[in-house]
């Protein structure tokens, strides 16, 4: 039984292990996280909502059930956030705007509502990029989330919150958003796991969007495994949801522990690898050589690359339009020129690109005839610092967008990816490598995530990092 400062050190798997076992109560494990969050995020402004209460209630209920048999899965009795634009019922969501500073939902997100099904303990909602409008958590209106390997340097975007959380040990798991990156780079930047689904495979309905036709939801955690376990409470077909897709049933944990020795990997090199820092380049070579031998071999791969936003500015905006005209002066300005940029694409250039999409989402699973899995470094580059990019405005945009370039490639094409970490600059920042696979194929993408976690340290460097 772990000590009580250790709590929060343990991976979601050990601690569901230990709840079931009963040698942990869920009581013990909230109040260690809601301890921490209360000791850390000062410095970290990773939550925008503690929930501590209706947590501590909910902890006593799972521990009531599970001494009386009722045990209703690893998520029973643990931990987890959400990103602050997950509906909540009773609980504001704000979307780190002034926009939605009062607004309550009276209904929670299917995530949410499935969350809850599965016993787990929402602890507080989380902060974010103002309306997930950006990769570097620098605007919001609650203040820039930091990193907690370095609370001088962001945490990457939209859902930097979340990953901050994670990373700090604020809970076990928290869900994010991601529309061109939004849970893979803070992944990457904060040294914790990123997944972003399928298209289709987890409900976004109750999920505030950015632009529906790219928008997934999906887990941030420590382990790959981690992620299974909560990707496994999420997914599932959800009729309220247009974007819903139904596909067939999966266990993810257990695919975890098949072979991965029969795996292809297709390398993109053009385009991902272009004008990578350094040390992420160094530590993405030694990424490759672990995943050679776990393998049936690399081989260079490429994929179409289609850089035009047409469709999500257009989404936004359409989104938006309801508030611009009375509420414009409670947007951030940053994002409120984002969303403003949407304005001038007319209907016949929407419907076009939209069918664009659609053509090259369809022939997505082409790319999958000659590998199983494509591999690139998560981002291009490792987290700058916070005082940088507050300090020139006019080049957040810019700089943004290099952070995302290699992530957002795959919510064009609706593909899983995620990212895991595979090492750290010798300033002891994280940095992450990116797999991902054919559309519905997330349990392979897992797969091959945690064989080479088990092959590599990176994973227990996050989960055991020094106290801030």
């Amino acid at each position: 039984m772990p000590a009580a400062s250790e709590l929060c050190t343990l991976t979601l798997a050990e601690a569901a292990t230990l709840v079931h076992q009963q040698k942990l109560s869920p009581l013990e494990l909230t109040q260690a996280c809601l301890e921490r969050i209360g000791k850390l995020d000062s410095g970290l402004n990773a939550f925008i909502t503690v929930t501590r209460d209706p947590a501590l209630e909910q902890a006593r209920a799972a521990e009531r059930e599970i001494a009386n048999g009722r045990y209703r899965g690893p998520l029973h009795g643990i931990p987890i956030a959400l990103k602050d634009l997950i509906d909540t019922a009773g609980v504001r969501t704000t979307a780190a705007s002034a926009l939605f500073q009062n607004r309550v939902p009276t209904e929670d997100a299917t995530v949410v509502r499935w969350l809850r099904d599965k016993g787990a303990v929402i602890v507080g909602k989380l902060n974010l990029h103002e309306f997930a409008y950006g990769g570097s958590g620098v605007v919001s209106y609650y203040g820039a989330v930091r990193n907690p390997w370095s609370r001088e340097h962001i945490s990457g975007g939209s859902s930097s919150g979340a990953a901050a959380a994670v990373a700090a040990g604020m809970c076990f798991a928290a869900l994010g958003t991601d529309t061109a990156g939004s849970i893979r780079l803070p992944a990457a930047l904060c040294g914790v796991v990123g997944l972003k689904p399928t298209y289709g495979l987890v409900s976004a309905r109750g999920v505030i969007p950015l632009s529906w036709s790219y928008d997934h939801v999906g887990p941030l955690a420590r382990t790959a495994r981690d992620a299974a376990l909560l990707l496994q409470a999420i997914a599932g077909y959800d009729a309220g949801d247009v974007a819903s897709r139904q596909f067939p049933e999966c266990d993810y944990t257990a695919a975890l522990g098949q072979p991965t020795r029969s795996l292809r990997l297709g390398i993109v090199r053009q385009f991902f690898f272009d004008d990578l820092e350094a040390e992420v380049a160094a530590a993405i070579n030694n990424a490759l050589q672990v995943l050679e031998t776990l393998t049936a071999g690399l081989s260079d791969a490429s994929m179409p690359i289609d850089t035009d936003r047409s469709v999500q500015s257009a989404e936004a905006h359409a989104y938006h339009a309801q508030f611009l005209s009375d509420h414009s002066d409670l947007y951030q300005p940053e994002t409120l020129r984002r969303i403003k940029r949407g304005e001038t694409i007319t209907a016949k250039e929407y419907i076009l690109k939209r069918n664009e999409l659609e053509h090259l989402r369809r022939a997505a699973a082409d790319l999958f005839s000659d590998y199983d899995l494509l591999v690139t470094p998560t981002s291009p580059a490792v987290a700058p610092p916070l005082a940088e990019l507050q300090a020139n405005p006019a080049d957040l945009r810019r700089r943004e967008l290099i952070l995302l370039r290699n992530t957002r490639p795959f919510n064009v094409l609706g593909l899983p990816a995620i990212s895991v970490p595979c090492g750290f600059t010798h300033s002891g920042l994280p940095i992450g490598l990116q797999i991902a696979g054919a559309p519905g194929d997330d349990a392979r993408v897992l797969q091959l995530a945690n064989a080479y976690e088990q092959a590599t340290e990176w994973h227990k460097t996050n989960c055991r990092m020094v106290e801030l």
